[in-house]
């Protein structure tokens, strides 16, 4: 359903681009395979939707070749929010029922590929967000439900209830959680491929100066000389690597960068190679 690799345009009112300017963006991603870019409805202080579907209005036949995700779930203080006075989580029916008619608006399209609860709410009803789930499916808004940075029993409840296709969350070699915690067992298991967010920490994989992510910089650097890739290449592919096929999210606007993510996909790692990085990570050998 997603491409391998997935766009991410969280920081997209900070680029301050022309809408031709994004909308050239968006026919390079889409020129690389990138079909599929990653929204949430508070982005850019509720902005970055509507900057998209600006773009995409200026050649409104590339929705069909595209994939479009976008979350709901966080209520942020902002003028555009005028009744929300603390920032709290809301996965009341309501709520989803009537972001999705916003982001709808807002991205000048009649249906998204994909919706996310963006995080697990304790006032959560399973029965409720199911029951809004069916109700936009059924009116052809939403094809397809997923959750992100939920817990393997906060997604198994859901899952219960209405049938989820991805959970999406942090990993990289420096936040290894999902490996160990069961969030990725449970993602193969269901083959419910996950989606990954920050799968360069943020950019602490290539600036930060702490000694297990030196060690993790020298890592990279020789399976990249191996590989004849760049070392955010094998970063990438280090998580292709592994046998829940998740699908990685960027978070920039240089193409050069998004290129270095696509040559992932052609990059296979060894088990050595795979577990060489760990073992940086971590400081020791596997048992």
């Amino acid at each position: 359903m997603l491409s391998p690799i997935v766009a991410g345009v969280w920081r997209m009112a900070s680029w301050q681009w022309t809408p031709q300017e994004r909308l050239r963006w968006i026919e390079q991603c889409l020129e690389l395979g990138i079909t599929s870019f990653d929204h949430a409805d508070i982005y850019g202080g509720y902005t970055v939707e509507a900057l998209f579907g600006e773009a995409l209005a200026l050649k409104p036949e590339l929705r069909a070749q595209m994939q479009l995700v976008t979350k709901c779930g966080i209520q942020l203080v902002s003028p555009h929010r005028p009744h929300t006075r603390i920032k709290h989580y809301d996965s009341s029916a309501k709520h989803i029922v009537r972001s999705v008619e916003l982001s709808l608006e807002a991205l000048r399209t009649d249906y998204l590929d994909l919706l996310l609860l963006h995080r697990p709410d304790p006032l959560m009803d399973a029965d409720e967000v199911a029951g809004a789930f069916e109700s936009l499916a059924g009116a052809g808004k939403v094809r397809a439900f997923g959750v992100s940075n939920f817990t393997p029993s906060q997604f198994e409840l859901l899952h219960a209830r209405y049938p989820l296709v991805t959970n999406q969350v942090e990993c990289h070699p420096l936040h290894r959680a999902p490996i160990t915690d069961g969030t990725f067992d449970q993602a193969q298991r269901l083959r419910a491929r996950p989606m990954i967010w920050s799968p360069l920490g943020g950019g602490a994989l290539f600036t930060s100066e702490a000694t297990d992510v030196q060690r993790v910089q020298q890592a990279l650097s020789h399976l990249a000389a191996r590989h004849h890739v760049s070392a955010a290449t094998i970063a990438f592919a280090w998580l292709l690597r592994l046998p829940c096929k998740p699908h990685p999210i960027t978070g920039s606007r240089r193409i050069g960068v998004l290129e270095e993510a696509v040559a992932a996909t052609r990059v296979e790692l060894t088990p050595q190679d795979w577990t060489e990085i760990l073992v940086a990570a971590t400081g020791s050998n596997v048992l």
